[in-house]
């Protein structure tokens, strides 16, 4: 199965192309982050994601997609702009007739590290075990492959 994982931002989308045999088992195919310019609008930015998002989706054909669920935000400002660009990656998805599947940051950390409030660095350091990092640095990209791990371990094969 080829699960793509997505980490939806306005200014950086992470995202990761895994495949995997079993729950435990795992190739990390492409990772990466799609990454707008903040002196641009905002529809263009969004655009940007759109049109990326369905390149990556015709040349990779996932099967799945796993993607953060958005629940709580602390800063309002940034929660409408990420909602936005959730908004838009959703469509493309949909556009590309893949079946979606969500996850809060608690249910992904609880199943990458068995504890939902886990900090960053725990996050990477249970993903590096999981699937060996050529050292990606960007928590985006990190994140990404965390949701698409969590995906895998919560299906049934």
């Amino acid at each position: 199965m080829r699960i793509l994982g997505i980490d939806p931002g306005l200014a950086i989308v992470g995202y990761a192309i895994l495949d995997c045999q079993s729950n435990d088992r795992f190739e990390l195919i492409s990772s990466g982050s799609i990454q707008t310019m903040q002196q641009d609008c905002e529809s263009k930015r969004l655009l940007e994601i759109f049109e990326d998002l369905d390149s990556l989706m015709k040349k990779y054909k996932p099967d799945v997609v796993g993607i953060e669920k958005l629940f709580y935000f602390k800063n309002q400002k940034t929660v409408m702009a990420v909602s936005q660009a959730r908004g838009v990656i959703l469509a493309a998805i949909e556009k590309n007739k893949v079946p979606i599947f969500e996850y809060t940051p608690i249910e992904i950390k609880q199943t990458i590290t068995g504890f939902g409030r886990a900090q960053k660095e725990e996050v990477k350091k249970f993903v590096n075990l999981s699937i060996e990092l050529a050292d990606i640095k960007l928590d985006d990209t990190i994140d990404a492959i965390a949701i698409a791990i969590c995906h895998a371990r919560n299906i049934i094969f």
